[in-house]
């Protein structure tokens, strides 16, 4: 399957180019990207363990789903797209910030991401497509921040970035849809 290439932005995330997922992985080019965090009505999020033959973060914890969205789409629709195709899961999600950061993965990986946070609550069980998503779990979000602190190297590189830099408008989406703060 032929990858779309990945959308090259700015430190404002105004797109300036394109290059392909490779490209940008290994030099590395600030790219967009985007992140959900999915909760259950009970509050606990659903985590996703990244599957076995992703080239790079394989076998780590992360949050539900995380990618790149696809030149010319809107990124909402994107959003949804990848949730449904990754997860076998659908939900009204809200963009709850953006964060940029640029990690070093080890083996001439980086990320360099300028990233959109989104956020949901569903009911549904998730069905992953196993090419992406090793298996799956839900923590109440007490144990998750329990568990990177213990063993962050169970996790991926950008997840606990995530759950700090945009803890406040994590906090406050929860708290306007009725489920249990972080």
């Amino acid at each position: 399957m032929m990858q779309s290439p990945l959308i090259l932005v700015d430190h404002k995330d105004n797109p300036c180019g394109v290059a392909s997922k490779e490209e940008a992985h290994s030099r590395p080019l600030l790219h967009r990207a985007f992140s959900i965090l999915l909760f259950r009505p009970g509050g606990d999020l659903i985590l996703q363990r990244r599957a076995p033959g992703k080239y790079h973060s394989a076998g780590l914890w992360s949050n539900t789903c995380c990618s790149h969205p696809v030149t010319g789409v809107v990124l909402s629709s994107t959003v949804n797209q990848r949730l449904q195709q990754e997860m076998g899961l659908s939900a009204e999600l809200e963009d709850i910030g953006t964060l940029h950061y640029e990690l070093d993965l080890g083996n001439g990986l980086y990320e360099h991401e300028f990233n959109h946070v989104f956020c949901g609550v569903s009911d549904q069980l998730p069905l992953p497509d196993p090419a992406e998503v090793a298996a799956w779990k839900t923590l109440p979000m007490r144990e998750v921040n329990d568990q990177i602190a213990a063993q962050p190297e169970r996790f991926s590189a950008w997840f606990p970035l995530i759950l700090e830099k945009l803890r406040q408008p994590l906090h406050n989406y929860l708290q306007r849809n009725g489920v249990v703060s972080v």
